[in-house]
């Protein structure tokens, strides 16, 4: 009985343990990635590559999910209102529903699906084609070359993503609303605007950039410790996609507790 408890409990441990010991992994990549920043050499013309492939080539995918998410957003809490002679909240509560939730959060998830498993595969291809070990013989450390400048212009890039989409989000409300539920274009802004408070953007902004940094990170981290032939990167990429996305819902459920718990 004693035997078939313990065996039991072991059974159960085993993932546990494996799950702490991955969070400490990671926490310590991340604590060698943000230590390399007071130390040189810089690499400007990776992070210059790194800020055009993370931010400016993820705006057409970033804006599109935002407009649509405003317009459909729109719909539903004209939808709802109406139950309770409640539309004239649309404009104020789409604002506000972009600005710190939607606009970050689903901005992050598609960031992460486009650029996590970017980075992920590249770095992966390096490791599993030995260029890594080549960059250490040349005494270029990856960290420094690899790691640093993706996380830094992921965590800056995805705060301008976000206010992007806050916008254009905030736009397709207003489309919808003017075209479709017979808002008056002036009163419309009038009410997004008398509504919308500097920390509700601010909010949204700094969501963005812990999640530019989760992305980028979890991006790295699996691209570094992938697995030998195509199958290990194939997982690697995989897995960062997935890691970055349970990571964006889990920040921003403790950074909306942090920022607007009573």
């Amino acid at each position: 009985m004693i035997r078939a408890l313990a065996a039991l409990l072991a059974r159960l441990g085993r993932p546990v343990l494996a799950a702490l010991a991955g969070t400490g992994r990671i926490a310590l990549f991340a604590a060698d990635t943000v230590s390399h920043l007071a130390r040189p050499p810089f690499y400007a013309r990776e992070f210059g590559h790194a800020l055009v492939q993370i931010g400016w080539l993820s705006l057409p995918v970033v804006g599109l999910t935002a407009l649509f998410t405003g317009g459909a957003l729109a719909l539903q809490i004209y939808a709802g209102g109406a139950r309770f002679n409640a539309e004239a909240v649309v404009p104020s509560i789409v604002a506000i529903g972009m600005v710190r939730e939607l606009g970050p959060v689903l901005g992050g998830l598609m960031v992460a699906a486009r650029v996590a498993s970017s980075i992920a595969a590249e770095i992966g291809t390096m490791k599993v084609t030995e260029q890594i070990d080549a960059l250490v013989t040349l005494s270029t450390h990856p960290m420094k070359y690899l790691t640093l400048p993706r996380v830094l212009a992921a965590t800056l890039a995805v705060p301008v993503l976000v206010a992007v989409g806050d916008a254009i989000g905030i736009m397709g409300g207003w489309l919808v609303g003017i075209t479709r539920l017979d808002f008056n274009s002036a009163t419309y802004l009038k009410n997004t605007v008398d509504f919308l408070e500097p920390w509700d953007v601010m909010s949204g902004l700094i969501k963005g950039a812990v999640f530019g940094f989760l992305v980028a990170l979890m991006g790295c981290y699996h691209g570094m410790n992938s697995g030998r032939g195509a199958q290990g990167v194939g997982r690697a990429t995989k897995s960062a996609v997935v890691a970055a996305s349970v990571l964006i819902l889990a920040a921003n459920y403790l950074l909306t507790e942090l920022f607007f718990s009573a």
